[in-house]
């Protein structure tokens, strides 16, 4: 029995295959069936699509790869949460399933956003061993959830911010205060999500905090306890919301841009640029520009994760765009050689 020749026979008949079909119909060992499978994808005639109990094999040509990731629309992974990086958790979601395949690109932009920032929150913040994240795609909107057993939004600002109870963290959150601590800069892509997205909510302890903007309005329920955070957000395929017009209508004057020249200045004005939160709302809307420069004019330095998040994950995602930078001090040149190396 000539194994290769069933499975090349059967995907061109049916487009998609599974171990599992193979096994069935020849009554041979699932090791021994995916050892087959293995050498084809060695030699470039099959592709594994999918993951799990869901993956399925497909011809390698372009068409069929795209046509098998359209039908892809939800994931759910777990991840243990050591040495993770955001930026590689979307681009694997991106490149194994079809969420973000004909999407506007506004909608893309503001989901982005709003998934790096909850995930790096996750990361970070929670001191959670493992992060739970589940995305869906209908016809009409797109579903992130993300979970982390850790120690809860609502009391890590409480215990930050030396606040009296959850209730005043979630008071805090509402105003977006968090926006002013660089140096605790979960709020601000808290803040800025809850303002691109159709609706944001929070879970905690005993608590949820929702973020409405199909209506305008913001709840406070309670809501059964859990151990952790759940953040859950909404976005519909057919918004028009703009992420770089939030970010100017709700940011200071800590950056400005002028268009004529591609210039991002960057101006003192009490803020310290560390995050990646600030990094990417001063990138939002750039990725038209072939050529960006930075001017550094009167900034004393910046973090790491600042100058990572511009000069190695944006770029690396913007291929075709050139990101310099003038009128920087020693300080800031090294951090940004640094992560460039």
């Amino acid at each position: 029995m000539d194994l290769r020749k069933i499975i090349l026979s059967e995907l061109k008949k049916r487009k998609e295959i599974r171990a599992a079909d193979i096994i069935k119909r020849t009554g041979f060992s699932r090791a021994y069936v995916n050892r087959f499978f293995k050498n084809l994808q060695e030699e470039g005639e099959v592709v594994l699509v999918g993951k799990a109990n869901r993956a399925k094999y497909i011809h390698s040509g372009k068409r069929s790869i795209l046509r098998a990731k359209k039908g892809i629309k939800n994931t759910h992974i777990i991840l243990s949460n050591k040495n993770l990086s955001e930026d590689i958790i979307l681009e694997r979601i991106k490149r194994d399933t079809g969420i973000f395949i004909d999407i506007r690109r506004n909608v893309t932009e503001i989901a982005d956003y709003a998934f790096l920032e909850m995930l790096n929150n996750a990361i970070e913040h929670s001191k959670s061993r493992k992060i739970e994240i589940s995305l869906n795609k209908d016809a009409r909107l797109m579903k992130f959830e993300i979970f982390d057993a850790g120690i809860g939004i609502f009391r890590n600002i409480m215990n930050k911010r030396r606040l009296k109870n959850e209730l005043e963290a979630i008071q805090d959150l509402i105003k977006g205060k968090q926006t002013t601590m660089p140096h605790a800069h979960s709020g601000e892509g808290i803040f800025f999500t809850s303002k691109a997205v159709d609706m944001l909510t929070l879970q905690s302890s005993g608590k949820k905090l929702i973020f409405n903007n199909i209506i305008g309005d913001i709840f406070v329920k309670d809501a059964k306890k859990i151990k952790g955070t759940r953040v859950i957000f909404t976005l519909d395929l057919k918004s028009k919301r703009d992420l770089a017009k939030i970010f100017r209508e709700f940011s200071d004057r800590s950056f400005e841009f002028d268009k004529t020249n591609v210039t991002v200045k960057l101006f003192k004005m009490d803020t310290e640029y560390i995050s990646r939160s600030q990094a990417r709302r001063i990138l939002a809307g750039l990725d038209k520009f072939r050529k960006i420069v930075l001017d550094f004019r009167d900034v004393d330095t910046v973090g790491q994760a600042f100058a990572d998040e511009i000069f190695r994950v944006w770029k690396s995602l913007h291929k075709n765009a050139s990101v310099e930078y003038k009128n920087a001090n020693e300080n800031i040149t090294f951090m940004i050689q640094r992560v460039r190396r």
